[in-house]
């Protein structure tokens, strides 16, 4: 998925508690909010079992997507030609700490 795509969802996560992240989530209509929401319930996963970190207290600190590698694909055109089709791809990163 673009970065651009991502982005917004990014900003509207980045200082919420985890359990508001995951109703915005759920209740957001775009394609980036599914993948995020499943990212998001990794890295509470990874917090709760890894770190011991207690789940009521987290909430996300940091958030932010860096552009990956574009697949440069062509589609055929009229008379010959061809179009190019660039499939952006893109790394996001989600850092969540406990509320003292």
């Amino acid at each position: 998925m673009s970065p651009r795509k991502l982005k917004i969802i990014c900003d509207a996560l980045r200082g919420q508690e985890v359990g508001n992240a995951v109703a915005i989530l759920q209740n957001t209509r775009t394609m980036a909010a599914e993948p995020m929401l499943k990212l998001v319930k990794s890295v509470v996963a990874n917090a709760q079992n890894n770190n011991q970190m207690d789940v009521d207290k987290l909430y996300i600190k940091e958030c932010y997507v860096t552009p990956g590698r574009t697949l440069k694909r062509i589609r055929p055109r009229a008379h010959g030609r061809a179009y190019r089709i660039e499939k952006r791809t893109s790394h996001v990163t989600i850092a969540v700490a406990e509320k003292e």
